[in-house]
C-alpha cells in the first residue's frame, strides 16, 4: 500500500512539474504584441490599390477602390477613393498622431479616430494603420491574476496558434477587449473577436494571403464580419503592391486638395 501511494505521490508530482513547464513555455502576451507590431512595420514605403467591398443586408452590395499610400516611418497613411463617382476624390489622412477625413464636395477636413469607419463600411481607419498593439492595448487577466492564453489550432489544416485576450489601455481603439488567434512560428495575426465594453461580439474579422516585404508581413485579404447585425460584412484586398519611395507632399492636406481641383 505504502508503494502504491508513493507512485501516485510521485506521478502527481510528474504531472505538476509537466503542467508548469508548459505554462512557462508560453510567451507572454506583452512579447506576443510586440512581435505582432514588429512584424507588420514596414521598413519602406508602399504603394497599392485598395478594393473595398461592403455588404449589407439593408443596402445590398457596394464596392469602394481607392489608392492607399503608407509610410510607417512616418506613422503616415493616405486613402484616396477613386470609385464610386460619389465618394471619388474623398481621403483618409494619418501623419503621426492626426487622422483627417476629407470631403471632395465641401472641400474640408474633418478630425477623426481610430475608430471611425472608411465610407460605412466595417473597415475603420484604424484598421488600415500600421500595428499598435503593444501601445494601445494589454494583457487580459483572469479571475486569479494569470495572463488569458493558450495554444491551440485554427482552420481545417489545423494551423498552431496562440489564442489570448487583451483590453485597451486607450480610448482610441475600434474595441475595448480582443482576443487574437496568432501564428506560433511567424507571429502572424489569423483571426480577432472583438467586444464591446459590456462584453458583447461586435465583430469577427480574419486576415490571410500574407506578403512579406523585405522581412515584415501585410495581410493582402482581410474580412470583418459584423457580429452585431447580422448579414453585414466587408472586404478589404490589396493589389499591385509597389514598394518605390512616395513624395513626401503625398502625406499632406494640399496634396488631398489639389486632387479634387
Amino acid at each position: 500500500m505504502r508503494s502504491f501511494r508513493k507512485k501516485i505521490f510521485t506521478t502527481i508530482i510528474l504531472l505538476l512539474i509537466l503542467i508548469t513547464t508548459q505554462i512557462q513555455a508560453l510567451p507572454s502576451i506583452a512579447e506576443l504584441l510586440a512581435a505582432i507590431d514588429e512584424q507588420e512595420e514596414l521598413g519602406s514605403d508602399l504603394t497599392a490599390k485598395s478594393i473595398i467591398t461592403q455588404q449589407r443586408v439593408d443596402q445590398g452590395v457596394k464596392v469602394m477602390e481607392s489608392i492607399y499610400y503608407r509610410r510607417d516611418s512616418d506613422d503616415a497613411f493616405l486613402i484616396v477613393m477613386t470609385a464610386p463617382d460619389s465618394d471619388k476624390g474623398d481621403g483618409y489622412l494619418r501623419v503621426g498622431d492626426n487622422m483627417w477625413l476629407y470631403l471632395r464636395d465641401t472641400r474640408t477636413f474633418q478630425h477623426m479616430n481610430r475608430n471611425e469607419r472608411i465610407g460605412g463600411s466595417n473597415v475603420s481607419a484604424g484598421d488600415m494603420e500600421s500595428k499598435k498593439y503593444a501601445e494601445l492595448y494589454e494583457a487580459a487577466l483572469d479571475l486569479n491574476g494569470n495572463e488569458i492564453i493558450t495554444e491551440t489550432t485554427i482552420g481545417d489544416v489545423e494551423i498552431p496558434v496562440y489564442c489570448f485576450e487583451i483590453r485597451a489601455t486607450d480610448s482610441d481603439v475600434k474595441y475595448p477587449k480582443q482576443v487574437i488567434w496568432v501564428t506560433r512560428e511567424d507571429h502572424l495575426v489569423l483571426k480577432v473577436d472583438s467586444y464591446s465594453l459590456s462584453d458583447t461580439l461586435m465583430e469577427t474579422s480574419y486576415y490571410k494571403n500574407y506578403t512579406e516585404i523585405e522581412g515584415r508581413y501585410i495581410p493582402l485579404w482581410m474580412m470583418f464580419i459584423d457580429r452585431f447585425e447580422d448579414g453585414n460584412k466587408t472586404l478589404v484586398e490589396l493589389t499591385g503592391i509597389s514598394l518605390l519611395p512616395i513624395p513626401d507632399d503625398v502625406f499632406t492636406k494640399p496634396y488631398l486638395e489639389n486632387l479634387s481641383r
